[in-house]
């Protein structure tokens, strides 16, 4: 897994070549779309922003995956949105709107996770890579 400068380079790479192309290109990823999520550091209290790919949506539910490419350890944005739900997300370079993230329950992610990796093998291998199990989250629209 590449260190978390690498990742952080690649993420704002990522939203420049949104910005610069004027949100017309890097809005999907391997067939995925891609997301915008900000969540609230549960250590520094700051605001941090991530890009990341929606393998499902079901209408206003969207579905991430904390795989960190594999890597044993979860990613920074899961362990942000655990703590504190109410989380941004700008959907294909649309408007942010404010949403709850809830962690996949055991039975949820079970259904899920085979429409997951159909959607992208990829996860399937991050999976195998790691022996902690990578959670799903659910995103959906604040009340």
């Amino acid at each position: 897994m590449p260190p978390n400068l690498a990742l952080k380079a690649m993420n704002i790479a990522h939203r420049g070549l949104i910005r610069a192309s004027g949100r017309k290109l890097g809005n999907s990823f391997s067939g995925m779309p891609a997301l915008k999520l900000t969540t609230v550091g549960r250590k520094s209290g700051r605001s941090h922003t991530v890009m990341l790919t929606a393998p499902l949506v079901d209408g206003d539910t969207i579905v991430v995956v904390a795989s960190r490419g594999g890597d044993p350890v979860h990613p920074a944005w899961y362990l942000n949105l655990r703590d504190q739900p109410e989380v941004d997300v700008s959907f294909r370079s649309g408007p942010r709107r404010c949403m709850t993230a809830r962690i996949a329950t055991a039975e949820e992610r079970a259904e899920l996770w085979p429409k997951v990796i159909a959607r992208y093998d990829g996860y399937a291998a991050y999976q195998q890579r790691t022996t902690r199990e990578i959670p799903l989250v659910l995103l959906t629209p604040r009340d």
